[in-house]
């Protein structure tokens, strides 16, 4: 860790200015700046507002900050800042860096950060605090609520209280502050809690499991315990909410066919962009030539008749659609567990009829266009345009149902491989499709063609 001060690139004057300004509204303009600038506006405000700052997870350069800043300015702020939110930090920064600051930590603030920081990124451990309240079974309502006016400055919540045995100090029950407050101060702390056992989860439960927990029961925090039961910190309703669009948006990227991005868009290097689209990009662009070479097996149906090229990019594109539609349908409803493995049948039952629909209405609209074209005037589809109208219209409804029916078996397929079903995006879909597309498109001609134009 370098002890190198940081030049003033700014006006003393902005500085000032930050602490008249909500917090959001600061993360909000340092994000704009250079890390190096913004590390030198944080060192002119108190230590307080600066951990705060700081602490929001939506100050997207958090690391670069913390690794410009002199290393006891750097180690006092994450001691200022929450256990679980100075873990997010450190885990971004390189391993010699993380070191030294972790040697600058008092003990008691570093074993609390290195607890957390054996825990894999993304999982219940990574994003827990462990500053939170809790009291023994053996306390009165009154005794805990004096409690809790004494420690509420150093504890992130403290809308939800933990009752523990006091011998073995497993977790017992949890109680609401609205049950607290309302509740006899003689009685005894058990009394305000609920008839039914507290919801947990272990430090390993992946964050998007830990976020369901937090819709299914509609909590504020829920305790992340041990083998044992006992308490090891807990997950507050903001970082299921961080966790909610972290994973919506690692979604939505690989959707789209792109790794997905640990920065914000503006944030990510050339060389890091290049990484993370270029690969996707690759694999569809090799898969692509499968089409090429589905054409070329047809190619003397082609030059019979030259009229049913002008409809692949109609007939490729439909069964793309509509396998991206299906796709996008099932990896939502998966996430949401709206859906289990074992319902991909039911999908198939739902999917069959609704392609063939589909299909149907599109190969309608297909028909109707290549007779209303002939009819007027607009092109000559030959003596046999009605056939023609004909192959298109069958075989729009056989890709149509083929890609509702892959794109919606396929993230199953990814799920039961042990595959995130994002990674069905929606350019892989429609590659797979396209190929298959022009086989059923060619085939259908074939048949219904044969002895006219072919």
């Amino acid at each position: 860790m370098q002890e190198t001060s940081v030049v003033p690139t700014i006006p003393p004057m902005l500085a000032d200015d930050l602490p008249l300004h909500h917090v959001a509204d600061n993360v909000e303009f340092l994000n704009t700046l250079q890390p190096e600038v913004a590390a030198e506006l944080l060192l002119r405000l108190p230590p307080e507002r600066a951990a705060e700052i700081l602490d929001q997870p939506e100050l997207y350069t958090a690391p670069e900050i913390i690794r410009v800043l002199p290393g006891e300015r750097a180690a006092a702020l994450l001691t200022a800042m929450a256990a679980d939110r100075a873990v997010d930090v450190l885990h971004l920064l390189e391993a010699p860096v993380q070191a030294g600051l972790l040697a600058r930590l008092d003990p008691e603030t570093r074993a609390s950060i290195e607890r957390l920081l054996v825990y894999p990124p993304n999982t219940a451990g990574s994003i827990m605090t462990t500053e939170f309240v809790s009291v023994p079974s053996t306390w009165k309502v009154g005794e805990t609520l004096q409690y809790i006016r004494q420690v509420e400055r150093t504890r992130e919540t403290v809308y939800a209280i933990y009752v523990l045995d006091p011998q073995t100090k497993r977790l017992l029950n949890a109680v609401t502050l609205r049950r607290l407050i309302s509740a006899d101060p003689d009685a005894p702390i058990l009394s305000a809690a609920r008839p039914y056992a507290p919801i947990v989860t272990s430090p390993l439960t992946d964050r998007e499991e830990v976020a369901r927990l937090f819709r299914k029961y509609d909590l504020l925090a829920v305790p992340v315990v041990d083998n044992i039961g006992r308490v090891l910190g807990i997950v507050t309703v903001d970082d299921a909410i961080d966790a909610i669009l972290a994973e919506s948006t690692e979604d939505v990227q690989k959707f789209g066919g792109v790794t997905a991005l640990e920065k914000p868009y503006m944030q990510i290097g050339f060389g890091s962009m290049l990484g993370k689209r270029a690969g996707w990009l690759c694999a569809l662009f090799l898969s692509e030539m499968l089409t090429a070479s589905a054409m070329q097996h047809f190619e003397s149906e082609l030059e019979k008749a030259i009229v049913l090229t002008l409809f692949i990019p109609l007939i490729m594109s439909s069964g793309g659609n509509s396998g991206s539609q299906a796709t996008s349908l099932l990896i939502r409803s998966l996430a949401l567990r709206e859906l289990r493995l074992g319902d991909w049948w039911r999908v198939v039952l739902r999917e069959l009829p609704t392609g063939i629909a589909l299909g149907a209405i599109l190969g309608v609209i297909g028909l109707m266009r290549i007779t209303l074209w002939q009819k007027v005037g607009l092109f000559n589809y030959g003596e046999h345009w009605f056939l023609v109208a004909l192959t298109v219209a069958a075989a729009l409804i056989g890709i149509v149902t083929f890609g509702s029916l892959t794109g919606s078996m396929l993230p199953f397929i990814l799920q039961r491989l042990g595959f995130d079903p994002a990674s069905a995006s929606a350019p892989f879909v429609a590659t797979l499709v396209d190929v298959t597309g022009l086989v059923i498109y060619f085939s259908v001609a074939t048949i219904i063609l044969r002895g006219t134009l072919l």
